[in-house]
């Protein structure tokens, strides 16, 4: 992640602290990493009729404006919740369109190892979302690093650097959840 961590978490602060200048000046640094950080998880969106990439971070945004939503925030971790707001504004968006059809019913997902690599568009957001909630009440820090890394694009050493631990730590967080969500998505 290219924005600076030391600016970002002074300006992220100045906000908290009431500043409004300071919002501006966050607009204009995280702008730009808001905006990859979608374009990954659109890479990940199977329809074509979903959410543009600017849609997305301008709906992320604003629903991180609540200066309380970052409290006590660094850049990692700024950005680790912008990827968890952004992960929720698709499943609302695909559960809407869902409800719009005959049915609405979720389709089966096979999750294998490809599934949880950027780029397969293939992927059911729902099932996915519903699967990785239902890991995170029996293993809350695996499922931060699938969050991070799946759907947030932060690399190893960034996921480890944000949840406050080693990248082998995370390695193996990141074999246990693929397994797990595997298994809980073929018996859906």
């Amino acid at each position: 992640m290219a924005t600076g961590t030391s600016d970002v978490t002074t300006l992220l602060a100045a906000w908290r602290a009431g500043d409004e200048a300071a919002l501006a000046q966050l607009t204009e640094r995280v702008y730009a990493e808001l905006h990859r950080i979608a374009h990954h998880h659109m890479r990940n969106e199977r329809r074509a009729d979903s959410l543009q990439t600017t849609a997305l971070v301008n709906e992320a945004w604003l629903r991180l404006a609540d200066a309380s939503a970052i409290e006590g925030r660094d850049r990692l971790q700024f950005f680790a919740l912008a990827s968890q707001v952004m992960r929720r504004v698709l499943v609302d968006a695909a559960r809407a369109r869902d409800a719009h059809k005959r049915g609405g019913a979720v389709q089966h997902v096979e999750l294998d190892e490809a599934a949880l690599v950027p780029g397969t568009p293939d992927r059911d957001i729902v099932a996915l979302d519903e699967a990785l909630t239902a890991f995170a009440h029996i293993a809350p820090r695996q499922a931060q690093v699938v969050e991070l890394r799946y759907f947030g694009g932060l690399t190893e050493d960034e996921t480890a650097t944000a949840l406050d631990t080693s990248p082998r730590t995370v390695r193996r967080d990141w074999e246990l959840a693929k397994a797990w969500l595997a298994r809980e998505l073929a018996r859906a």
